[in-house]
């Protein structure tokens, strides 16, 4: 394959940019689904480089049996803010029943997949009375489940675990588990963050003992999630991506950023969500309700030019604080002028996200003592452990708690090793 330098960052990257799992399954993948009924998980991020949804290039095909779609958090149209539940659907445009990933289990039922019609049928009827099985569609037992969604690199981003759990499901049932891979948007070499301790911290937003931010793709993941926790192995096959290497962000890609999630609007947000994501464990805003969502945070009890000082004063690599003062118009302090600041990444590639965010921490604790609170329960399994948060109530410099989960992170580089398939 021809490569070509990207302009102005003297980047080698192949001509025409990567070329996604999605569409290397279309063009010469088909084998794998031949003579099969096939269900989708996927959402808004399921398109090729040009915006086209998988949903309707599986069908367009004519060589795919596309029976169900499978929806994460969010929503299989990414139109459900995150913590709350999806029922069942029938999709009008696809003519497809639609069935959450994401519900009050948030383990997805053995019977979604081979025994759809009773399974559907077992639904009850909605507040207006209108039953949930649809007209005149007759849907048969699924052979082949595909996962096609674009992950954030950072472990308690929840589509992780919809896949390890939907591989599960699959197991049980006999179900061939197809992932279509895609990019680790934020580079897949630099790790970050204590490795989860299992199984005493596993939830939803952390299964395995992975770290905070792991530098693999989701077809990695689930290669390992299969060989080293899954106690029933899945059918899985993985369709790699070409022309990606470790070292490239999403922009560097030549794909199309589509939103994740409601509160994943950029590149800028998901480089800093690996660290930003745990002030959702304390009573400060980390700028849900913003358009900034993770770069800006804040509360109304803060002085934000004071703040910015403070942070600056600390000279952290690829980082540089503004005072920020912003409204959020829903999540914490909804309506209410807080005072914070913006973490602006000067050098992505110097900056340690999650550093940096234990660094914000510990400063608005020291500023604010009397005000400033952990939500404990909730912390911890963001960190995947206790241990973060116990240090920093002990007022430990962030280099020693840094030191105390290196050890943990250079031994899950070897561990992942074996299942990385790109250079």
């Amino acid at each position: 394959m021809g490569e070509e330098a990207s302009q102005g960052k003297g980047i080698l990257k192949p001509a025409g940019g990567v070329k996604l799992g999605l569409e290397v399954f279309l063009e010469s993948r088909l084998d794998l689904v031949k003579g099969k009924k096939v269900g989708l998980i996927t959402n808004p991020t399921g398109v090729d480089r040009s915006l086209r949804s998988d949903i309707d290039l599986l069908r367009d095909s004519g060589k795919v049996d596309l029976v169900a779609l499978y929806g994460p958090e969010h929503g299989v149209r990414g139109n459900v803010q995150g913590g709350i539940y999806i029922p069942f659907y029938f999709d009008d445009k696809y003519r497809l029943p639609v069935f959450s990933l994401y519900g009050q289990s948030l383990r997805p039922d053995p019977g979604m997949l081979k025994h759809i019609d009773e399974y559907m049928r077992s639904f009850d009827s909605d507040a207006k009375g209108r039953g949930k099985i649809p007209e005149g569609e007759m849907i048969k037992d699924i052979d082949a489940l595909i996962f096609d969604i674009q992950d954030v690199g950072t472990r308690v981003y929840t589509y992780a675990a919809t896949m390890a759990y939907a591989m599960q499901a699959a197991a049980q049932s006999g179900v061939a588990f197809i992932v279509l891979d895609r990019p680790n948007p934020i580079n897949g070499l630099v790790i970050e963050g204590p490795v989860l301790e299992y199984p005493d911290f596993s939830s939803f937003i952390g299964l395995y003992p992975i770290p905070e931010r792991h530098g693999m793709t989701v077809g990695e993941l689930a290669l390992m999630i299969n060989d080293r926790f899954l106690e029933k192995k899945a059918d899985l096959t993985v369709v790699p991506m070409q022309g990606w290497r470790r070292d490239m962000w999403f922009d560097e890609t030549g794909l199309p950023w589509v939103i994740p999630s409601p509160n994943m609007p950029t590149l800028d947000t998901a480089t800093v969500y690996p660290g930003q994501v745990c002030l959702e464990g304390t009573n400060v805003s980390e700028g849900r309700g913003t358009t900034r969502p993770f770069e800006v945070f804040g509360a109304p009890w803060i002085d934000g030019f004071a703040l910015a000082r403070k942070l600056n004063g600390l000279g952290l690599p690829g980082v540089t604080f503004r005072e920020a003062w912003f409204t959020p118009s829903f999540s914490k302090f909804a309506g209410e002028q807080c005072g914070g600041a913006q973490v602006h990444v000067t050098d992505r590639n110097s900056g340690r996200s999650f550093e940096t965010a234990l660094h914000i921490v510990k400063t608005i604790r020291e500023m604010y003592p009397e005000r400033f609170e952990f939500h404990a329960d909730y912390f911890d399994k963001v960190m995947g452990t206790s241990k973060v948060r116990e240090a920093l109530e002990k007022g430990l410099d962030v280099t020693r708690i840094a030191d105390a989960y290196g050890p943990g992170l250079r031994a899950f580089a070897e561990t992942r090793r074996p299942y990385l398939l790109y250079e």
